[in-house]
């Protein structure tokens, strides 16, 4: 397995794993709004209100999630481009990135990359930077060593 596949598998496990989390979540809500329902009267529904929040929250975030899990749907993991676009690991002389979804940190083979999207600030510096290319992110100097 590439490197790139291993870390789209990281990507899609992330992803997946807050997807099963919201809907556990979800199904728990709609339980315990069952549950008050059955117990408590008419006059008193208060107990509910914060649910109705915590679900509706729970499900946006689910939403959200269901959504970055069609964008990596479109990351490819055999992408070849001298400029970086989505699906590339470009290496800096500070840091690593790979560029799909922003979920932060991830360790492959030995070493560290940053899973951004392109919508994120750094994303928006990398578009269309190529090895050589230089930038600069929180007042520190970026320069790009290679794109893969």
């Amino acid at each position: 397995m590439t490197t790139k596949q291993k870390l789209l598998q990281v990507c899609n496990e992330y992803v997946d794993k807050r997807i099963n989390d919201y809907r556990n979540e979800i199904h728990l809500i709609k339980d315990s709004i069952a549950s008050n329902d059955q117990k408590e009267s008419d006059d008193d529904d208060s107990g509910n209100g914060k649910l109705f929040n915590d679900l509706e929250k729970n499900m946006e975030h689910l939403n959200d999630a269901t959504k970055t899990k069609e964008h990596l749907k479109l990351v490819k993991v055999n992408v070849a481009s001298k400029e970086a676009v989505l699906g590339s690991i470009v290496k800096t002389d500070v840091m690593n990135f790979y560029i799909a979804t922003s979920i932060g940190k991830i360790e492959v083979d030995g070493d560290t990359y940053y899973a951004i999207s392109f919508h994120s600030p750094i994303g928006q510096l990398l578009k269309h930077k190529s090895a050589g290319d230089t930038f600069e992110f929180n007042q520190k100097k970026y320069k790009i060593l290679e794109i893969i």
